[in-house]
């Protein structure tokens, strides 16, 4: 059994795809943060059989939830303050999305307007599709670009 110490102020991200926080500690940057991180993979899991876990240690601004959402949706978010679990987060699909995604159409303004943020609308949330608000090029998966 591997014992990864409690966090005393920070936060959780909790039932991430076994095999995917190496990902998502590099997609959200967390490695230019100056606190502690703990990562474990493929730990065991009821509802899951595996998952992974990242831990940090430091506060809830430094990660952006909506991104985080788009990511995976199916994350949950454990805030700790104190040593204690005061605050069970659930992620959706956020509505619009900015610069997380990149336009593919050549023939899109944002191709062109370099300086023009690329923006995502959500257009399908069966399917997590979003569409560029500019052009309505359609794009999701993240997973499929990571």
């Amino acid at each position: 059994m591997i014992n990864v110490d409690q966090i005393n102020n920070g936060f959780v991200l909790d039932h991430i795809q076994a095999g995917r926080s190496m990902a998502i500690y590099k997609y959200l940057n967390l490695q230019d943060l100056d606190c502690q991180i703990a990562i474990i993979k493929n730990a065991r899991s009821k509802k899951m059989g595996r998952k992974d876990i990242i831990k940090v240690e430091g506060p809830l601004d430094i990660v952006d939830f909506d991104v985080l959402g788009f990511i995976d949706h199916n994350i949950t978010v454990d805030i700790i303050e104190e040593g204690v679990l005061v605050e069970k987060r659930e992620l959706k699909l956020p509505q619009t999305i900015t610069n997380v995604l990149h336009c593919r159409n050549p023939r899109c303004i944002t191709s062109i307007e370099q300086e023009l943020e690329h923006v995502f609308v959500l257009t399908d949330l069966k399917n997590a599709m979003y569409s560029c608000m500019y052009c309505e090029e359609k794009q999701g998966k993240l997973w499929e670009n990571l």
